[in-house]
C-alpha cells in the first residue's frame, strides 16, 4: 500500500515536470519571458485601444518614427551579411509639422459659433458667410478619408501584434492497446510545442512595425491631400464667385446699353443694327452668366463633398484672392518638398521593411522544431509512464530559396522606389513651379498695365459714344476687351492660388475623397 502511494507521488511530479517543460523551453531558446506581451513599444493593447471619435478634430501634426523592437536592426544586419551585400540602412526622415507652413495656409480651429449648427449645415439652409479656415476644419472634422487612414494604421498594428504571438501549445489524449488481455491498455494525455528559433518573431516584428510607419505616413499623406484639395476648391469657388460677380456687371451694362442705343435710334443718331447689336450683345452676356453660375455651384459642389456636408447650401466665402500673394523660391520650397514629403518618407519606410523581411525569409532556412511529452497509464502493468518526443524537419529539398529570392527583388526594387519618387518630385515640382510663376507673370501684368489701360479706354469710348464721336461697335469692342481682361485676370489669379497650394502641399493634389493606400 506504501509502495503505491509513493509510486502516485512521484508520477505526480513527473506529469509536473514534463508539463512545464515545454514552457521552459520556449523561455529558453526564444530568449523571452513566459508571459508574452509583444506589442509595438507605446501602443496599447488591441483590448484596451480606445475608438477613434470620427468627429474629433485633429489638426494635421508631424508623425514620430515607430520605436523598433530592440536590437532588430542588428539581427536583421547579421542574417543579411550573409545572404546579399550589406546595403547601408534607409534613414526615414521626421515629417515636417504643418505647423511651419505658411500662416495663411494653416487650418485654425474657428469658432463654433460661427460654423451653425450641423443641422442647419446638412438642412441646405446657408450661413452667412464661410472662410478657408471654417471649411478645413470642417473637413477635418468630416472627411471619410482621414478616418480610413486611421484605421490602416490600427490594423497595421493589429499585425504587428500578431506578429510577434507565439504558437499555441497542442494539447491531446492518448490510448493505445484497448482491448488488449481485456484491459483497458494505456491511455493518457500529451502535450507538444513549437519552439520558435533563429529570433523568427522578432523579425516578423520589425516588418510589420515598418507597415505602422507606412501606414502613419500615409496619415500624414491623406491630411496633405485632404486639405489641399479644401484650399484649392476654396480658389477655385471664390474664382467662380468673382465670375459671376463680374458678368453680372457686364449684364447691368448691356441692359444699359441697349437703353441708350434704343434713345440714340429713336433719335435717327444711330441705325438699326447698332439696337439689334446691342440686344444681341445683352442677351450673350447672360447666357455668359447662366454658364458662369453653372461653374460656380459646380466649384461649390466639389467643395461642399470635399469637407464632408454635400447637400450644403451655396454659401459666400470670405476672402480677397488680389492680396497677400503666394511668393515662393524655387530652391527652398523644392528642398522642403525633398524633405518632408509623405510618399518619399513611405517609400524609404517600405526600403526598411524590405530589408527586415530578407532577413526574415533567411531566417526562416532554419526549421523551427517541436518538443513533445506524454504522461500515460499502463492498465497491464499498473505504472505510469512517461514519453518525450523531439521533431524538426530537414531542410534537404526547401531551405526557404524562392522566399529568399522573392524578398530580394522586393527590396531592390523598394531601393529604386525611391529613387523613382524623387524624379517624380523632381518632375511635378518643376511642372508646378512653371505654371506657377508663369501665372504670377500674369497677374502683374494685367495690374500693372493691361487692366488699367482696358479701364481706361472703355471709359473713353464710352464718353464718345455719348457724344456721337465713336460708333456702337467701338464701345462694344472696348466692354469686350475690359470684361475679357478682368476675366482672364480672374483666371490666372485662380492658377497662381491653386499652384502655390499644390507645391506648399508637398504636391498632393487631389479630389480629397480618394481611398488612402
Amino acid at each position: 500500500m506504501h509502495e503505491k502511494a509513493r509510486m502516485r507521488f512521484f508520477s505526480l511530479i513527473y506529469i509536473a515536470v514534463l508539463l512545464l517543460f515545454p514552457v521552459v523551453c520556449c523561455r529558453v531558446v526564444h530568449g523571452q519571458s513566459s508571459q508574452i506581451r509583444l506589442l509595438e513599444p507605446g501602443v496599447k493593447p488591441v483590448s484596451t485601444i480606445e475608438p477613434i471619435p470620427e468627429s474629433r478634430y485633429e489638426k494635421p501634426v508631424a508623425l514620430p518614427v515607430v520605436q523598433q523592437p530592440q536590437n532588430i536592426d542588428r539581427f536583421a544586419d547579421g542574417i543579411l551579411q550573409q545572404s546579399i551585400p550589406q546595403t547601408s540602412p534607409v534613414q526615414v526622415p521626421a515629417m515636417q509639422s504643418m505647423e511651419t507652413w505658411p500662416e495663411h495656409t494653416i487650418a485654425q480651429r474657428p469658432n463654433d459659433s460661427s460654423l451653425g449648427s450641423p443641422g442647419r449645415l446638412q438642412s441646405g439652409v446657408p450661413e452667412v458667410s464661410l472662410s478657408l479656415q471654417e471649411l478645413e476644419y470642417m473637413a477635418l472634422q468630416s472627411n471619410p478619408t482621414l478616418s480610413q487612414a486611421r484605421m490602416v494604421i490600427r490594423s497595421a498594428q493589429g499585425g504587428y501584434l500578431q506578429a510577434g504571438l507565439y504558437p499555441n501549445p497542442v494539447a491531446g489524449y492518448i490510448a493505445d492497446d484497448m482491448g488488449n488481455d481485456g484491459r483497458a491498455g494505456v491511455q493518457g494525455m500529451g502535450l507538444a510545442q513549437e519552439i520558435v528559433t533563429t529570433h523568427k518573431l522578432r523579425l516578423g516584428q520589425g516588418v510589420a512595425s515598418y507597415e505602422i510607419q507606412r501606414a502613419r505616413f500615409g496619415l500624414t499623406k491623406q491630411q496633405y491631400s485632404v486639405l489641399n484639395a479644401v484650399r484649392i476648391g476654396y480658389y477655385e469657388t471664390l474664382v467662380a464667385q468673382r465670375a459671376v460677380e463680374v458678368y453680372e456687371k457686364l449684364l447691368d451694362i448691356s441692359n444699359e446699353g441697349i437703353r441708350v442705343t434704343e434713345k440714340l435710334g429713336a433719335a435717327k443718331e444711330v441705325s438699326q443694327a447698332d439696337v439689334l447689336q446691342a440686344r444681341i450683345e445683352a442677351e450673350e452676356t447672360q447666357l455668359n452668366l447662366n454658364k458662369a453660375r453653372h461653374l460656380y455651384r459646380t466649384a461649390w459642389g466639389r467643395l461642399s463633398a470635399t469637407i464632408g456636408y454635400p447637400n450644403m447650401a451655396a454659401t459666400p466665402l470670405v476672402g480677397d484672392i488680389e492680396k497677400n500673394l503666394p511668393n515662393l523660391e524655387q530652391n527652398d520650397l523644392l528642398n522642403r518638398i525633398l524633405e518632408g514629403s509623405p510618399e518619399l518618407a513611405a517609400a524609404r519606410a517600405a526600403v526598411n521593411r524590405a530589408r527586415c523581411n530578407v532577413a526574415l525569409q533567411c531566417a526562416e532556412r532554419t526549421p523551427n522544431f517541436e518538443i513533445s511529452t506524454a504522461v500515460k497509464r499502463d492498465y497491464g502493468s499498473e505504472y505510469t509512464i512517461a514519453d518525450f518526443g523531439f521533431a524538426m524537419p530537414i531542410p534537404i529539398y526547401n531551405r526557404n530559396q524562392g522566399n529568399i529570392v522573392a524578398a530580394q527583388a522586393e527590396l531592390t526594387s523598394a531601393v529604386r522606389e525611391v529613387r523613382r519618387i524623387e524624379l517624380d518630385l523632381h518632375a511635378r515640382f518643376i511642372a508646378a513651379f512653371e505654371e506657377y510663376a508663369l501665372a504670377r507673370q500674369h497677374v502683374h501684368s494685367y495690374t500693372d498695365t493691361i487692366l488699367p489701360n482696358a479701364k481706361k479706354s472703355l471709359e473713353m469710348n464710352s464718353i464718345g459714344y455719348r457724344e456721337g464721336e465713336f460708333d456702337y461697335l467701338m464701345l462694344l469692342t472696348a466692354q469686350r476687351t475690359y470684361f475679357s481682361a478682368n476675366l482672364e485676370y480672374l483666371i490666372n489669379l485662380g492658377e497662381l492660388w491653386t499652384k502655390s497650394v499644390e507645391l506648399e502641399g508637398m504636391l498632393l493634389s487631389g479630389g480629397g475623397l480618394e481611398r488612402p493606400e
